[in-house]
């Protein structure tokens, strides 16, 4: 079995969707069923259910999944490992988000153990490059959020985390258990600055043109609430300090935590990133 063909079927056992598992490896549908089919051939038994339904994996399909993973990610060991020995072991990761995120630590945990001769650099970002320096060069992968223009980068989706109004304690909506959009309109919200990519400053403005302060960091934006009761979104699960308070807003599409890379790139540091990423959230 070819490690290639092999990293097909995990993308199609993950996403249980041949069309979703296309997209994210880059290649059209009919190519990846027809090395699916090829695989099936050689393991002499079907690896997916396909009916009306969907795609669901067989028993033969789960117990491949589990050592194609296994075999993966010696793969990914065994290349890292040849280039720790041609002294090219370093990876710079941009993070943009909340540092304390329990499946960020199991990831960055996850990787030490797994690549204890690897030179990991972070670049800590602002509000105002959801790629984390990706599109600028600066680093080679990103844990970051979206939405935001993906072009020439690989994006995959960890999980989507629901989003609320960020308010001072004492505003009277921080009473609510939901809130519509719409009963913010009247109000100042914290923006980016001027050129920032349009779809993240939309996505974070709530779809609609606002007035308010610049901020560029989080800190920037509870502090624009605390002061000046300006209001905002942020992800429902993130812990703010004394004096502000979090409200679900209904109707707002969640907020994606996302890893992404540049399109093609083969580094076997950055390839094992990505799938210890979706391990660690997965988990």
């Amino acid at each position: 079995m070819e490690l290639r063909t092999l990293r097909y079927f995990v993308a199609v056992a993950e996403e249980l969707h041949f069309g979703r598992a296309a997209a994210r490896l880059h290649m059209s549908q009919p190519p990846l069923s027809r090395a699916i089919k090829r695989l099936e051939a050689e393991a002499g038994a079907a690896l997916f259910e396909r009916s009306s339904a969907g795609v669901a994996l067989t028993a033969v399909g789960a117990v491949l999944l589990e050592e194609a993973r296994a075999l993966l990610e010696q793969a990914d060991r065994a290349a890292v490992r040849v280039a720790a020995a041609a002294g090219a072991a370093t990876v710079t990761i941009g993070i943009l988000g909340d540092s304390t995120d329990p499946a960020a630590a199991r990831l960055a945990d996850t990787y030490r153990r797994r690549h204890p001769d690897v030179e990991v650099r972070v670049r800590d970002t602002d509000l105002t490059d959801p790629t984390c320096g990706l599109h600028a060069g600066l680093v080679d992968v990103a844990l970051t959020r979206g939405p935001f223009d993906g072009t020439g980068l690989s994006v995959r989706e960890l999980r989507a985390d629901p989003v609320g109004a960020l308010l001072r304690a004492d505003d009277p909506l921080a009473r609510r258990g939901s809130l519509e959009p719409a009963e913010l309109a009247d109000r100042r919200w914290f923006l980016f600055p001027e050129g920032t990519d349009p779809l993240w400053q939309s996505y974070w403005n709530g779809d609609e043109r606002r007035q308010g302060p610049v901020v560029r960091t989080v800190q920037e934006c509870r502090q624009a609430v605390l002061w000046n009761g300006t209001v905002g979104m942020t992800p429902v699960g993130h812990e703010v300090p004394e004096g502000l308070a979090v409200v679900p807003l209904a109707g707002m599409a969640p907020s994606p935590v996302v890893v992404a890379w540049n399109e093609g790139d083969v580094n076997p540091l950055v390839c094992s990133f990505v799938r210890l990423a979706i391990a660690a959230y997965r988990g």
